[in-house]
């Protein structure tokens, strides 16, 4: 974030920053198909109660907190910035950095990556019809997500899982080397997307007052996500693995899908009503990765060594 801040990637550097992100996220989604099992997959698709809680909690609790933090304006936010929040709220979940997570902190892979997908999926079409129920307007369903989502990430895991026979046994035995992989996918991230909010100006086109009240907004925001996913994976009866990733997928929203649609929706307001999710995106890459790191050193010693089993 500083390094973007100071130096944020244009022109020729930003395509750069952009095919480099877009190519370690691809390979990172082929050494995941190649790590797991068939059997480990299809158990991860075939968990429907992970799917449902954290479907639930992105376009169900989300978006109630969304239309509460409306009461937050005019006197603490702007009425575009409270508008703002409740867009971050009906934005689907992100995928790769809910997934490198996931397999950091020895959560269920798997399961991650297919609730990731289907929440993506999903969301292409649910985030527009919400957000033309609650705020007005429409956002163009894009054929456009539905193939990039395919290509940049269900299409190098199945690749991955194709060649699973032949290096599934060198990709476990090279799981440290994976692990620094993935922290560094999700710093090429922050970098491209925090470079973009720094290119756009949007960071000067409201008082550095209202910015540290929405800071404070979204710092909330995440904290009682994270503390009702957690707390309801547990109560819901979900194995350790299965909690990361409720935690992680749930509790998370994706810029690169927000950011399309917020153009389409806000037109010329966009630049400001998408700042909210802009500083929720950094917030949570930042929290999670401290809580990814936590939960990777207090893993059980069997998992350790392997991760991606659906429940117990």
């Amino acid at each position: 974030m500083g390094l973007a801040a100071l130096l944020p990637a244009g022109g020729a550097a930003a395509d750069v920053v952009d095919t480099v992100s877009v190519v370690a996220i691809g390979l990172l989604f082929f050494l995941y198909g190649a790590r797991l099992s068939t059997r480990e997959v299809g158990d991860g698709v075939r968990h429907w109660r992970l799917h449902l809680t954290i479907l639930a909690c992105t376009f169900v609790v989300f978006p109630l907190l969304g239309i509460a933090a409306g009461a937050l304006a005019p006197w603490l936010l702007t009425d575009q910035l409270a508008l703002g929040v409740l867009f971050l709220c009906l934005v689907p979940s992100t995928v790769q950095s809910s997934i490198a997570f996931t397999s950091i902190a020895r959560g269920n892979v798997a399961g991650a990556i297919a609730a990731g997908s289907f929440s993506s999926l999903i969301g292409v079409v649910l985030t527009p019809l919400l957000a033309g129920l609650l705020i007005g307007g429409g956002a163009g369903i894009s054929v456009d997500s539905l193939l990039r989502i395919a290509l940049q990430l269900l299409l190098p895991f199945v690749v991955g899982q194709l060649l699973h026979r032949w290096l599934g046994a060198v990709v476990v035995r090279h799981r440290t080397a994976l692990s620094y992989f993935e922290r560094g996918s999700v710093l090429i991230v922050v970098y491209a997307a925090f470079s973009e909010g720094v290119r756009e100006g949007v960071f000067g086109q409201v008082s550095w007052q209202r910015l540290l009240a929405l800071l404070g907004v979204v710092v909330v925001l995440l904290a009682l996500m994270l503390l009702i996913t957690g707390q309801g994976a547990r109560r819901l009866g979900f194995g350790r693995e299965d909690r990361i990733a409720v935690v992680f997928a749930g509790s998370k929203k994706s810029l690169a899908v927000g950011l399309p649609m917020s153009s389409v929706l806000f037109g010329a307001d966009a630049a400001v009503t998408v700042l909210p999710l802009m500083l929720f995106h950094q917030v949570q890459l930042i929290v999670c990765a401290v809580l990814a790191r936590r939960w990777a050193a207090q893993a059980p010693p069997e998992d350790q060594e392997s991760s991606g089993s659906t429940t117990r």
